[in-house]
């Protein structure tokens, strides 16, 4: 039986056919031992790709693949890589990763993912763009989620646009209860949760304006 019910499917169809330009790369990381949903993501990314010619997606494993899970700074599984395929086929990779099974209200976020990648385009204001595209320090934006909490798609897409506008940000989905050593280590105690550059953090879907001051201020304070 499938994730995925049948108007589901055909919603999604007709989505990516308008909205894919480019095809993408659902770069996925799994392991053999201690990983629970790892064969349901596996599972899931694989119906999201039948849907359309323009998405693929390739399977390592995290332990003997371990030099292309350095490369796209993975070190536990499950995680995702979303990636653009350019016209000479090589591989953009604008920083979205997901780390634990994009499911429940993550979902959602998972698809528009996809559709940042494959344009190649943020969404983000004209002004919002403006005010991060000199940044060139490294922007890591840790967003703590739980499947349940319907406000963290949010959070985590704008992440993901961030990630989009400037290439040294980088927007990472972490499912709390699937990483619990990391979210222990960033005391999350509500979801959700946003830790910038280890130094900044908040918690709350907030607009993308106060996510770009909250990146400026990570940005001022990392040396």
């Amino acid at each position: 039986m499938g994730f995925l019910q049948e108007k589901d499917r055909e919603y999604l169809q007709n989505k990516f056919a308008a909205e894919l330009e480019k095809p993408v790369v659902l770069l996925f990381f799994k392991k053999n031992l201690g990983c629970d949903y790892c064969e349901d993501e596996e599972k899931l990314l694989k119906e999201v790709a039948e849907l359309s010619d323009k998405i693929e997606v390739e399977v390592k494993n995290v332990v003997t693949d371990k030099a292309e899970a350095e490369k796209y700074e993975i070190h536990d599984a499950p995680a995702l890589a979303i990636l653009q395929k350019n016209d000479d086929g090589a591989l953009v990779d604008f920083g979205m990763r997901y780390f634990g099974i994009p499911a429940g209200y993550e979902f959602s976020a998972l698809i528009e993912s996809i559709v940042l990648a494959s344009t190649g385009r943020s969404g983000l204001a004209p002004e919002i763009e403006e005010q991060i595209k000199d940044i060139d320090k490294d922007v890591y934006i840790y967003v703590f989620v739980t499947p349940t909490c319907p406000y963290c798609p949010r959070a985590v897409l704008t992440s993901h646009r961030f990630a989009v506008a400037n290439p040294h940000i980088r927007g990472y989905m972490i499912e709390a209860l699937e990483y619990p050593n990391w979210a222990d280590k960033y005391h999350v105690h509500a979801v959700p949760k946003i830790v910038i550059n280890d130094i900044v953090e908040f918690e709350g879907a907030y607009p993308e304006p106060f996510f770009a001051e909250k990146i400026r201020e990570a940005v001022a304070l990392t040396k």
